[in-house]
């Protein structure tokens, strides 16, 4: 079949992304129809037979794009459907995914990647999923609440999550502490087949070595001092459904060969039984560590990696996608106030431009912990670059290992650490260095004039001898 006679049907509610989308389909050789609703999609479909590739919205009025997309997948299960939306979270990709999507295009998006979506949809279609295994859309729990973002890496992130749900396969998950890894799984489990099932979860390196073995596995009475009676593991909790061992890098190497039988076989003994317990459990890891690394290191199983890396998933760290910052800070302040029965606040301009000039070492996890104490503390209803206080200044100060910090006002002592920094950055084989160091100078610097300032940019372009549009500009290129 040639691309000129092959047909695709656009399915959204706003006139102009149909006549965007459907034109550029058109000048790559399709044939195109566009549809303003569900509606009009099914009946024609009804009396034309289906095309060859959809794309649909998902928010429409009337019946949306993930109904739309479960009657298309009964009637015709190997019609590849492509779902459109401006609102890319957990849920919706998830669900567009579970429904037998076979792509999700966030909103807005370049029309050449559209179009070559398109072509890579068509060549082969592959059969989806069954109907009858999928669940209707509903809102989002909130357990997964703080995976909100609507950066490029979030969107990406979404879409993986959405994905990889479906598959039964073992995921490590990689990423800076405090960037949501256990989020992420807790999504992973609620998306996926195994979602009736139990999600347990375990952090290696909070239990002592010589209890580890015990908590993952179990054990039977009598096996050690003090075990009076048996003790059901993590993996047998998590049977049928998924367990999540974060800091996977510090187990002890002992358990690791253990651990790699259970990934092998799906069956392991308790400590001190005899009974082969075997059990049907979705193993996701997560580690902050560099665990290729530690394998040439020799502290940790090569095939234990092997086994556990399956499909990778890196998270980003906050200062690489600002442009959240002020979604996450507003919608955790409204959360704190809420929870805490505080009456409802809200951040000043000024005070989202202060934090998202900061570099957060410790990521999503330290910005949600600043809007408890504000939402607790803060004695306005209005958030100001006041109010941040020692929380700013304490987020501001990047780590030692990436960036150089100042220990007091000695200029000397300054050069020196700088000094210090470039050579420690460029033995570890650093590029750029130094756009990355005027980088974080310039945000160190328009950080503390802003707080000094109370956020009023006129004034701290002043102090700093730049002109205001300067200090507007470096703000923006902050955020991105």
């Amino acid at each position: 079949m040639s691309v000129d006679n092959r047909r695709i049907w656009v399915v959204d509610d706003d006139r102009s992304v149909r006549f965007v989308l459907a034109t550029a389909l058109r000048d790559a050789g399709y044939e195109v129809d566009g549809f303003e609703n569900a509606s009009s999609a099914l009946e024609a479909l009804d009396v034309r037979g289906a095309p060859d590739l959809l794309f649909t919205d998902v928010r429409m009025p009337g019946q949306d794009g993930l109904e739309l997309l479960d009657r298309l997948k009964a009637a015709h299960p190997q019609l590849p459907v492509i779902v459109m939306s401006a609102y890319t979270d957990v849920a919706s990709t998830a669900s567009a995914f579970r429904g037998g999507a076979h792509e999700f295009l966030s909103k807005p998006f370049d029309l050449d990647d559209a179009v070559a979506l398109a072509a890579r949809a068509l060549p082969v279609i592959a059969p989806l999923a069954d109907a009858s295994a999928r669940a209707t859309t509903s809102e989002e729990p909130s357990g997964s609440a703080a995976l909100i973002g609507d950066s490029p890496a979030m969107r990406a992130l979404f879409r993986a999550i959405g994905r990889l749900a479906q598959a039964p396969l073992s995921v490590l998950i990689t990423g800076e502490t405090g960037t949501g890894k256990e989020l992420v799984a807790s999504a992973l489990h609620r998306e996926s087949p195994r979602a009736s099932g139990p999600f347990v979860a375990l952090n290696t390196a909070a239990i002592p070595a010589e209890l580890l073995e015990s908590e993952l596995f179990g054990h039977e009475a009598g096996a050690f001092t003090g075990a009076s009676k048996r003790h059901i593991g993590r993996f047998e909790q998590a049977d049928g459904g998924t367990l999540f061992l974060d800091e996977i890098g510090d187990m002890p190497a002992s358990l690791q060969t253990r651990l790699l039988r259970v990934l092998a076989e799906g069956e392991f003994f308790r400590v001190g039984g005899r009974e082969l317990i075997r059990v049907d459990v979705r193993v996701i890891a997560a580690t902050h560590q560099d665990l290729e690394a530690r394998v040439q290191q020799g502290g940790f199983r090569a095939d234990l990696l092997h086994r556990l890396n399956v499909v990778r998933l890196q998270l980003p760290p906050l200062r690489e996608r600002r442009g959240d910052i002020a979604l996450l800070a507003d919608t955790f302040l409204h959360r704190a106030a809420r929870k805490l029965g505080a009456g409802a606040k809200r951040f000043h301009p000024s005070a989202l431009d202060a934090l998202a000039a900061m570099d957060w070492p410790g990521n999503v996890r330290e910005l949600q912990n600043l809007c408890w104490r504000l939402a607790a503390l803060a004695p306005g209803e209005t958030i100001t670059v006041a109010d941040l206080g020692g929380g700013a200044a304490s987020s501001s100060a990047a780590p030692a290992s990436t960036a150089p910090v100042a220990s007091g006002g000695d200029a000397e002592d300054w050069d020196r650490q700088l000094g210090q920094w470039a050579r420690a950055s460029l033995q570890a084989g650093a590029r750029d260095l130094h756009a990355h160091a005027r980088d974080r100078f310039d945000r160190a610097l328009l950080g503390a004039a802003l707080e000094h300032t109370g956020g009023r940019r006129v004034e701290a372009a002043a102090l700093l001898g730049v002109g205001r549009n300067t200090v507007t500009r470096k703000l923006g290129s902050s955020r991105r």
